[in-house]
């Protein structure tokens, strides 16, 4: 699918489901027709892939939701046989890199595609991550900028089915103030990664992206056909490499699929694994260490917006939802199913205070926050239509509603606190 870079004309009306979903303009008027919300949950194409741990019986690797067939893999929930993915050794689905695994959304992608089933090699150099968080996958610690390293993770684990690409500088305001090293490491990195994959033989690339490709969209919530109008280096790097997957698969048939985030929150439920940035700047992990006392109170940027109280709103996605929606991605690539640009959220969006006063009932006592002005940049509300993702696969956010996001952060927080503690 094409990355289409320049603006949409004038399109209110989305073509999803049956074209009955309705833009409305950005801050103001009704989100949907009523005929959207009966129409949320559509029967998946490829079946319902619940990550979980698999159940092996000889050479053949088995799942509750997949059957195996000498020609293919057949989707029970509708009876179609596709086409099946390699079986490696010891039965396993496929064989894959993961860029970033050491990291917040990588780690939980690593454990959610492990527990499917498939083998992985983390590619990361721990500026942003842990390596404990690899648990006991390979890790391959070097610079993704690093042409050497690239070419010695290939000879040295592959070949590889495909890659799971969430390395990548992720800071809005770091991106402003530094843009040559995003466009170091999200770009030029990033073709080198894809010169790589291609040269090594890799036939599906998942790559991490962002809700800030869209900039300030004119309509809420965002469906895919939005204009991209990045308003910060960070969006430009991510839609560029969008831009050159598209390319790639034109010139070499390389199946993509870039996953657009809209704010990922919250911890795996099963716990060890959590969001810890240095320094922390999400909403969510800050708002609980002011509530915890580990920090003296939380900046309130903006609380003239014009929304329902004032401040900006968005769209939290728990960060096992986003695994999940990898685990569908690489699978279907792999598989024979679509690909290209997919938003990720709910479709509903919180305001900062709506968080701020689920933070409170979680920790047991409020938040302390003081009131500042807003954050040059910050658009007043971001929503995303992920309709199309879940058409196309199934996928049901399982863990993000509000309270469950803040619960699992807060056990996560509690977790690590007490680990650091005892060092």
């Amino acid at each position: 699918m094409e990355v289409e870079l320049a603006p949409l004309a004038g399109q209110i009306f989305g073509d999803l489901l049956d074209g009955r979903a309705i833009r409305r303009p950005a801050l103001g008027g009704p989100r949907t027709d009523p005929a959207q919300e009966a129409a949320e949950t559509v029967p998946a194409r490829m079946g319902q892939l619940e990550v979980g741990e698999p159940d092996r019986a000889g050479s053949r690797q088995h799942r509750a939701d997949r059957g195996f067939e000498a020609g293919g893999m057949e989707d029970l929930h509708a009876g179609v046989t596709i086409p099946s993915l390699p079986l490696g050794a010891e039965g396993f689905l496929a064989h894959l890199l993961v860029t970033g695994g050491a990291g917040y959304i990588g780690s939980h992608t690593l454990r959610a595609l492990r527990g499917a089933g498939h083998t992985a090699v983390v590619f990361d150099d721990l500026r942003a991550g842990l390596a404990r968080f690899v648990e006991d996958a390979p890790l391959w610690r070097h610079d993704l900028a690093d042409p050497e390293a690239l070419r010695g993770v290939f000879s040295t684990y592959g070949p590889f089915d495909g890659v799971v690409h969430l390395a990548s500088s992720i800071s809005v305001a770091e991106s402003v103030r530094d843009p040559l090293a995003y466009y170091r490491n999200n770009v030029i990195a990033g073709l080198q990664l894809l010169g790589a994959a291609l040269e090594h033989g890799v036939r599906a690339f998942v790559m991490s992206s962002t809700a800030a490709v869209y900039g300030h969209p004119e309509f809420q919530p965002i469906a895919e056909s939005s204009p991209l109008a990045p308003i910060n280096p960070y969006g430009a790097t991510k839609a560029m490499l969008e831009q050159a997957l598209g390319d790639l698969e034109r010139a070499h048939g390389l199946r993509w699929m870039a996953l657009r985030y809209f704010n990922a929150s919250g911890a795996d439920p099963a716990g060890g694994l959590g969001e810890c940035h240095d320094p922390e700047t999400h909403l969510i992990p800050v708002a609980l260490e002011a509530a915890a006392g580990l920090r003296p109170e939380l900046k309130l940027f903006g609380t003239d917006y014009p929304t329902r109280d004032g401040t900006c709103i968005r769209d939290y996605v728990h960060v096992s939802d986003l695994a999940d929606a990898h685990v569908r991605g690489i699978e279907a690539l792999l598989g024979g199913g679509p690909g290209g640009s997919y938003n990720l959220g709910t479709g509903k969006g919180l305001s900062n205070r709506e968080v701020l006063e689920a933070v409170g009932r979680a920790v047991g006592r409020p938040v302390p926050y003081s009131e500042a002005p807003r954050r040059p940049g910050d658009p007043a509300e971001l929503i995303a239509d992920a309709t199309r993702f879940r058409r196309d696969f199934g996928w049901q956010p399982r863990h993000s509603d509000l309270d469950t996001i803040v619960t699992t952060a807060w056990q996560w927080l509690q977790t690590w606190q007490a680990t650091h503690s005892a060092l």
